[in-house]
């Protein structure tokens, strides 16, 4: 089994690749989608001590524990607005590659008819085409995690026949038949992707020629979706395989979940059983690359081996919805520089460490200055 890669040597050497075949990045192209969410990002209050200034609930417990005491009486729990963003697996994950210089095309839930203002800044990056309403968000964000409560029902907007008809057929092809990437995220909050993607291998996938080309998917938190359609869903992203180089993610969560509804052992909580774990999912799940990210470091495993790298975990983080999503970004980012997945995996842990940190999509600069000078927390 790999060793945990967490050496200034090894990242110094990630940073010299990287900065070395930073030039391609103008050339790299992506398409990508097909969610969209307002994200309210919130704080809940603990104690107020006066209209400026309150101790917000640190821990997730503490607002369970609030409403466990409140059971068969009431309780009054306040929410502060902190900030208000774009939202979505996909528009947050394509705003990173944008911002790292990629050609992003972007199609999805981005309002309609026309575009929210929440996505103006990102349509100035990217190509973005609206054709459907956005869902929306609550995020309330503690030091051990977030809890999203999302209001999504407009999101049956986006299924084959609108994709067709409001984007285009002959434009939605010429796209998936010449970006670098492919990226098809939030499975679990559209409730047609899955017909989707059988249309798309039915349709367009018999076309695909040329040289391999990544295809990146991720299922988003499919607790909620029944055990028969995560595995179909399984089944569909395998059969992308044979036309492209697929990069399945998963957080930790998410990798016990698929673990559970493919009869494997979900016991794995070290670096060494999350690895093994991997491995017994890419056995089943026959693509390129299954990718795991807990919080704390990350691993990817390819043709049985799997490389792990340790990330710069801060325990109080500015912002933590859409780190995933970062990092997700910059391990493609990797890939498509032909770097390979350890130092793709570094790609990956600078790019959501660095969000966390600031609230922003770094450049491909801010990753190398990250790996050369590392935080300590």
């Amino acid at each position: 089994m790999s060793q945990m890669l967490d050496t200034a040597e090894f990242r110094s050497e990630c940073a010299r690749r990287l900065e070395t075949a930073a030039a391609q990045v103008p050339s790299l192209s992506a398409f990508v989608g097909l969610d969209g969410f307002v994200d309210e990002i919130i704080h809940v209050v603990d104690k107020r001590e006066n209209a400026e200034k309150f101790d917000r609930m640190s821990r997730m417990a503490q607002l369970g524990e609030r409403i466990i005491a409140a059971a068969g009486r009431s309780t009054n729990i306040e929410l502060v607005r902190k900030m208000t963003k774009l939202g979505g697996n996909g528009p947050i994950m394509a705003n990173a590659l944008a911002a790292f210089g990629i050609q992003v095309s972007y199609v999805g839930a981005l309002g309609w008819p026309e575009l929210h203002p929440v996505f103006k800044e990102f349509a100035q990056r990217a190509e973005v085409v609206t054709i459907g309403e956005p869902g929306y968000t609550d995020a309330l964000e503690f030091d051990d995690g977030k809890l999203m409560f999302g209001k999504l029902t407009q999101l049956a907007e986006i299924n084959w026949p609108n994709l067709t008809a409001r984007y285009g057929k002959d434009k939605f092809a010429q796209r998936f038949h010449r970006a670098s990437l492919v990226g098809f995220v939030n499975w679990t909050m559209l409730p047609y992707m899955s017909d989707i993607w059988t249309a798309i291998l039915k349709e367009l996938c018999p076309a695909v020629t040329g040289p391999r080309r990544f295809m990146f998917f991720d299922l988003c938190d499919p607790e909620k979706r029944s055990n028969t359609d995560i595995a179909r869903a399984l089944e569909l992203i395998a059969a992308f395989n044979k036309y492209f180089s697929v990069i399945l993610g998963l957080n930790e969560k998410e990798a016990f979940e698929v673990a559970r509804v493919l009869g494997l052992s979900t016991q794995a909580h070290t670096p060494e059983g999350l690895a093994a774990l991997a491995l017994d999912i890419n056995r089943r799940v026959p693509v390129d690359t299954v990718l795991v990210h807990p919080t704390a470091y990350a691993l990817a495993c390819t043709n049985g081996e799997v490389a792990m790298v340790k990330g710069p975990y801060t325990e109080k983080p500015f912002i933590t919805t859409g780190a995933g999503d970062h990092f997700n970004s910059g391990f493609c980012l990797g890939k498509l520089l032909g770097l390979d997945n350890a130092t793709s995996l570094c790609c990956g842990v600078s790019t959501s460490g660095f969000y966390v940190r600031t609230a922003k999509s770094p450049a491909v600069t801010d990753l190398v200055k990250l790996m050369r000078q590392w935080p300590s927390s």
